[in-house]
């Protein structure tokens, strides 16, 4: 799906993603405090240190930068997945490790998180299909991480066990974030990744021995 463009009057493209990102960080503490509907332009233009008639030299409405806050989310994980993806080494370290660099993002992340979520039902009818359609890009991304894996021989599950295990992998991660006045009271963010890593691959090996006794079987 083609990228929402967000227009801008200056043409220097490093200032304006600078901007934009005074502008993400000024919004996200705003809109967790306020809501979206809550918060104008003008507290952003505050927040982000600079004045309303600069704000909007890189923005148009204030839902565009609604929509600049959900897109950097997926840009810092498909960076940071797609270097993994690169080594394309299929093995269950290198699946490991893909998954710890998402988890670490998402904590990186949180806030901007948090309010993508509460948020998006305030995204205009033609940015909302685009935010959803990256998170099943992430998805993909660990399809292809899980894929590569099968294919060395490493793991032992279906296309479809792909598909759920690549979802639950966005989900254990997300779930850092969204319930974090528990899960950060009780561990450490090492200590969530190690055991939501062991969980996911007792089940993978679970699935994966139940294969193999149903083929005996056969």
């Amino acid at each position: 799906m083609k990228k929402r463009e967000v227009q801008a009057s200056v043409k220097d493209e490093r200032l304006v993603q600078r901007r934009r990102d005074q502008m993400i960080k000024g919004a996200v503490s705003l809109f967790k405090e306020k809501g979206f509907h809550r918060t104008t332009t003008r507290e952003i233009a505050k927040a982000a240190g600079f004045s309303i008639g600069t704000l909007y030299e890189y923005i148009r409405t204030k839902e565009d930068v609604l929509y600049l806050v959900c897109d950097s989310i997926y840009e810092h994980v498909s960076e940071r997945l797609q270097q993994d993806l690169e080594h394309k080494q299929g093995t269950l370290g290198s699946l490991k490790l893909g998954i710890a660099n998402y988890f670490r993002v998402i904590d990186e992340l949180q806030e901007e998180i948090l309010v993508m979520y509460q948020e998006a039902k305030s995204l205009t009818k033609d940015a909302l299909p685009y935010v959803l359609n990256k998170e099943n890009e992430m998805a993909a991304m660990f399809e292809k991480l899980i894929t590569l894996c099968v294919e060395n021989g490493e793991l032992n599950v279906t296309k479809k066990q792909i598909k759920i295990l690549s979802h639950t992998i966005i989900v254990e991660g997300q779930m850092w974030s969204f319930r974090r006045w528990s899960l950060q009271k009780l561990y450490t963010l090492d200590e969530y990744i190690e055991l939501q890593t062991e969980l996911l691959f007792s089940g993978i090996n679970g699935i994966s021995q139940v294969q193999e006794k149903g083929s005996i079987m056969k």
